[in-house]
């Protein structure tokens, strides 16, 4: 599943016009929300615990759930905009670790251009992710061990926007991979295509964004969640 891009992702907030809610959970972590609009909620949050890859930020419109992702999220990122919400409606928030090692990363340089007529037509039956049978070896416990990074990540080119990405998966116990992307242009690896464990192999159709940058894939489980917080929009 590719991750949405959030319509504005903040390392920082300006002043807000309501009151912040928040408590903090057993975890340590500290989750906070302010309605800014009457239609715009602010999330932010602190208590980062050592050795967290990540965050999951998910929303219900009811305390028991069911909860949607709303983003994976890189540790460097401290808060989030949900824009545009529906009027007089509860949202409840929480967040969630992940952890766990990644591959080593690729370098991929797309040519330039868009899709020929015959990309178009051509055979997609790379895209999908799947597992590979010739690429299992016998995995090791993240959980236990820490260990067990992909290795032997490969990109092949398909066409002017599309990449298959396959590896060698080294986790007995993992909750799933996430595909990670470094832009050209930035510092930072950001959670790109969140895959279900015990998969290997995996096609990606590229944005404008994605067609100069590095790739790598990282092994995950999930950890605590933090405390949940619920905030009301206006009209």
């Amino acid at each position: 599943m590719r991750l949405a891009v959030p319509a504005v992702l903040l390392v920082a907030l300006s002043a807000c016009s309501a009151p912040p809610r928040t408590t903090t959970s057993e975890a340590g972590r500290a989750l906070s929300a302010v309605l800014t609009t009457p239609t715009d909620i602010d999330l932010t949050w602190k208590g980062q615990r050592p050795g967290t890859s990540g965050h999951v930020l998910e929303f219900a419109t009811d305390n028991a759930g069911p909860y949607t992702v709303l983003q994976y999220l890189p540790p460097s990122v401290v808060a989030y905009r949900h824009p545009d919400l529906m009027p007089h409606t509860t949202f409840f928030y929480r967040l969630r670790d992940f952890r766990g090692p990644a591959s080593d990363p690729v370098r991929v340089n797309l040519p330039e251009g868009e899709l020929t007529t015959a990309d178009e037509e051509s055979s997609h039956a790379w895209l999908p992710a799947r597992k590979v049978a010739a690429r299992e070896v016998p995995g090791t416990p993240l959980r236990i061990s820490g260990t067990g990074a992909p290795t032997g990540l490969k990109a092949e080119v398909k066409h002017a926007n599309g990449i298959l990405f396959t590896w060698t998966d080294h986790a007995s116990d993992e909750d799933g991979f996430l595909l990670e992307i470094r832009r050209q242009g930035s510092t930072v690896y950001e959670p790109l295509v969140v895959l279900d464990p015990d998969t290997n192999a995996t096609g990606l159709i590229t944005l404008p964004a994605e067609k100069r940058a590095s790739y790598r894939i990282r092994a995950f489980t999930y950890g605590a969640r933090s405390n949940v917080v619920r905030l009301k929009t206006g009209e």
